[in-house]
């Protein structure tokens, strides 16, 4: 696994079960700038579509690991907005000839709006995308949109998408407590998700240390409030006591890891249980403030605590 490139896990997922993640984008490359995001700010806010990284090569990768795989999806996730890459189609149609294990696609459905980006989706099995507000004013301050992006062509597309493809959708809502978690903007959502009709509506909090400071978790009596709002397709999603546990005790958890032995960034996701871009934003913390150091060993990085205390 130290190895890998373009794979991940399989990581522990509450809605996926044993999802096995593909990274497809260079880290936060992504259409938006998610006020939430657990990987941090994005660093690469554009939506053109290229290949970023070769299709060819994140199959060979997966056809040497796709043996030792125990996984309920093979998920499109990562490191950004998969849906970037252009070869996004063909990966998808070369998983199918690998392996029977579905294909879920988890995008923030900017770029939904353009058929290319529809047809390409049309070969999984799931496809997840997000839908955080309802109306413009709130698309802008929680995803914080590439300015080319706007809220109803984004709306349209995921409508668009959900005509026209003929596997499970389920939309996912990020509540975020005095943005868009009140009664008002909550039953905004009802019109928008009637006119989508998912199959399913997940709801779901800031569980994570986010991108930006004074982003506040929702209560679970709110969300449940919420789920009663939203009708019978919507269910709460968030694991608050796992979360919450997981906000005080990832940084603890690597840093323990380490105090035990150097390890790789692919050792450290499968110790932890932690997606490897997650593990990623708190070796770049513990780095900066000194507490661990890298070092180069046969050309892997490998990762130590050194340096100052904690």
């Amino acid at each position: 696994m130290s190895n890998s490139k373009f794979t991940f896990g399989p990581v522990p997922s509450r809605r996926l079960g044993r999802s096995f993640g593909i990274d497809l984008v260079p880290f936060k490359t992504c259409s938006y700038d998610c006020v939430y995001c657990q990987l941090g700010c994005t660093t690469n806010r554009t939506v053109e579509r290229k290949e970023y990284v070769p299709v060819i090569e994140v199959l060979d990768e997966i056809k040497k690991r796709i043996g030792e795989v125990d996984a309920d999806y093979i998920t499109l996730s990562g490191s950004g907005e998969p849906t970037l890459n252009s070869g996004v189609k063909k990966l998808i149609c070369g998983i199918k000839k690998l392996t029977p294990i579905p294909v879920a696609v988890l995008t923030n459905a900017s770029l939904l709006s353009e058929k290319k980006v529809r047809d390409a989706l049309t070969e999984a099995d799931l496809v997840v995308p997000s839908l955080d507000a309802g109306r413009e004013e709130i698309f802008r301050s929680i995803n914080r949109p590439h300015a080319s992006l706007c809220f109803d062509r984004m709306v349209e597309g995921i409508v668009s998408f959900r005509r026209e493809f003929r596997g499970e959708l389920w939309l996912e809502i990020m509540f975020i407590e005095g943005i868009n978690s009140g009664d008002e903007e909550v039953r905004r959502f009802i019109p928008l998700i009637e006119k989508i009709n998912p199959d399913r509506v997940h709801l779901n909090t800031v569980a994570r240390p986010p991108a930006e400071e004074g982003i506040r978790q929702v209560p679970p009596n709110v969300m449940e409030g919420i789920k009663k709002i939203l009708g019978h397709k919507a269910e709460v999603i968030v694991n608050y006591d796992r979360e919450h546990e997981g906000i005080s005790s990832s940084r603890e958890e690597i840093l323990s890891v380490l105090k035990r032995r150097p390890c790789t960034l692919s050792d450290l996701v499968s110790c932890t249980g932690l997606h490897r871009n997650e593990v990623l934003k708190y070796i770049a913390a513990l780095k900066e403030e000194g507490v661990i150091i890298a070092n180069s060993e046969g050309g892997e990085t490998y990762y130590q605590t050194g340096g100052k205390t904690h």
